[in-house]
């Protein structure tokens, strides 16, 4: 089995961007959009012909990070009104293509990615995530990839030692450090990539830094700002364990049974 997820507001958007520099009449460029999403999806599709395909959609624009921290996300540009106004159609275009679409009215699209992927990966079923989104980093296993769709490139374990130094599952502590700044989420004061790096690769985690006595200033200002990191994990942590309500059987690719 293999499940192939679109993180289709990521693919959309940057279709659509590409199409707004292109075309001033909007819908000329909503139904541009569309055929560039056709196009892409079909392409995906034909080169990793998948088992079972779905394009998870963000339905949830408040859930339990906005509740644990009111600045998250804050000041991100909000979809075009008529982007949002076309997703509908869009939906109707991958439904066609034999792309069933999945969003939730609670749970962020990249929770509902996670947990479909990981869902998967424990009975040995393997995930490609289509996305730019190098969050979804944090779920790197030998089950789960991660497709760069623009960029045509994989963004595997070794793209992440690459850029960060470090291994996929110490990404979530390296973002607890860091902060995450496209979320607004602030992480530890005066803790950049460098440090950041540089504590991860002498303790491990953060949970062991946290537990072993501060020695260097870096130690201390972290252990300064326990509650601020601890926070900062919750929030860039991917939730993997939402009840979905349905089988992954019923993602299965039957192009032929999706009639315009």
């Amino acid at each position: 089995m293999q499940l192939l997820i679109l993180d289709a507001l990521n693919l959309i958007r940057r279709l659509y961007a590409v199409q707004e520099n292109r075309h001033p009449d909007p819908a000329t460029r909503l139904a541009a959009t569309g055929a560039a999403l056709n196009h892409a999806a079909g392409r995906l599709l034909g080169q990793f012909a998948p088992s079972h395909v779905v394009a998870v959609f963000d339905g949830a624009p408040v859930g339990f990070r906005h509740r644990l921290y009111p600045d998250y996300k804050a000041g991100r540009t909000p979809m075009p009104a008529e982007l949002a106004g076309y997703l509908g159609q869009l939906q109707q275009g991958l439904w066609r293509l034999g792309i069933d679409a999945l969003l939730s009215d609670t749970d962020e699209a990249d929770d509902l990615i996670a947990t479909l992927a990981r869902r998967l990966s424990r009975h040995a079923g393997k995930t490609l995530i289509v996305s730019t989104d190098k969050g979804f980093c944090q779920l790197l296993d030998p089950h789960i990839r991660i497709w760069d769709h623009f960029n045509q490139r994989w963004l595997d374990a070794a793209h992440v030692r690459q850029h960060h130094g470090l291994d996929p599952e110490q990404l979530v502590d390296y973002w607890a450090l860091t902060g995450q700044s496209g979320s607004q989420i602030r992480g530890v004061p005066g803790i950049g990539p460098k440090r950041a790096k540089t504590l991860l690769q002498q303790f491990g985690n953060l949970d062991t830094l946290l537990v072993t006595p501060p020695v260097a200033k870096e130690e201390k200002i972290v252990h300064l700002h326990k509650n601020e990191a601890l926070l900062a994990r919750q929030l860039v942590k991917l939730v993997d364990d939402i009840e979905l309500g349905f089988n992954l059987k019923d993602l299965r690719y039957r192009p032929s049974t999706k009639e315009p």
